[in-house]
């Protein structure tokens, strides 16, 4: 069964990664993962926003992609190491911090796919989620921090879990799995979406054995990060179901029905 999450949402599926920067955005200093890079996702007709969390000093979980502020401010600390306040003045000028509670009330049509950057997030991420489960997909590289999430949301009191999709190994799996012609069933039990990259290296990672792998299981497959035009519709005639891009604009129109 399909979860609430995917349902009566655009498809093929357009994810904003890290929300969206345009043109004027960029010239006014908006940061990826910021209020105005959401509202900007929204306003070019989105229904999905990727995006990323950490934990800062406080225990706040904030909607950060790094695990120190190096690249984006040339500071080596921490994310774990620094208090809400002190971000959220750094973010002041760049569109504006959102923890992951804030995010959720300020776009309440937005659906979100988060991934877990830290083991340390997974605890009061079930408390903020519990009650938003049809519209959140948890994910990680971490298939542990994945599977810890969702037992967390569900001790929290949530009805059903949130939607998810597959971590490193279970990719890897599956990869191995569909190459051999060998049943991915277990690998791909309560697994909702895969969302991988069309290669890593020399290996390519989207297969057509991949995608018939996970279409027979009922589980999308979204490729990140695309931001031609052109990719994206070679992408989604091959079978893909959702392209991640940091031009979500860009794949809006390209993947509109003409």
């Amino acid at each position: 069964m399909t979860h609430p999450y995917f349902s009566k949402a655009r498809y093929p599926r357009v994810l904003a990664h890290r929300g969206l920067i345009t043109a004027a955005g960029e010239d006014s200093g908006v940061w990826e993962n910021s209020a105005a890079a959401f509202a900007a996702a929204h306003a070019a007709g989105v229904d999905f926003i990727e995006t990323d969390c950490q934990v800062t000093a406080d225990g706040d979980v904030v909607l950060f992609h790094d695990a120190t502020l190096d690249r984006l401010l040339g500071d080596p600390r921490a994310v774990r190491d620094v208090r809400t306040r002190e971000l959220r003045a750094v973010f002041a000028d760049h569109g504006g911090l959102l923890t992951v509670a804030e995010a959720l009330a300020s776009f309440p049509d937005v659906r979100f796919n988060i991934d877990v950057k830290t083991a340390s997030a997974v605890e009061p991420l079930g408390r903020i989620l519990a009650e938003h489960t049809h519209r959140v997909l948890v994910t990680s590289f971490s298939d542990a921090n994945r599977r810890a999430t969702l037992a967390s949301v569900l001790r929290a009191g949530a009805s059903m879990r949130p939607a998810t999709s597959g971590g490193s190994a279970t990719i890897a799996s599956l990869r191995a799995l569909s190459a051999l012609r060998l049943s991915p069933s277990r690998v791909l039990r309560d697994i909702d979406a895969l969302q991988i990259p069309e290669r890593h290296g020399a290996l390519k990672v989207l297969t057509p054995a991949l995608l018939r792998a996970a279409h027979r299981r009922g589980v999308e497959v979204h490729v990140w990060t695309v931001n031609e035009a052109e990719d994206m519709r070679r992408l989604v005639a091959a079978g893909v179901d959702g392209i991640v891009s940091d031009r979500s604009d860009v794949a809006v129109s390209a993947l509109s029905p003409s």
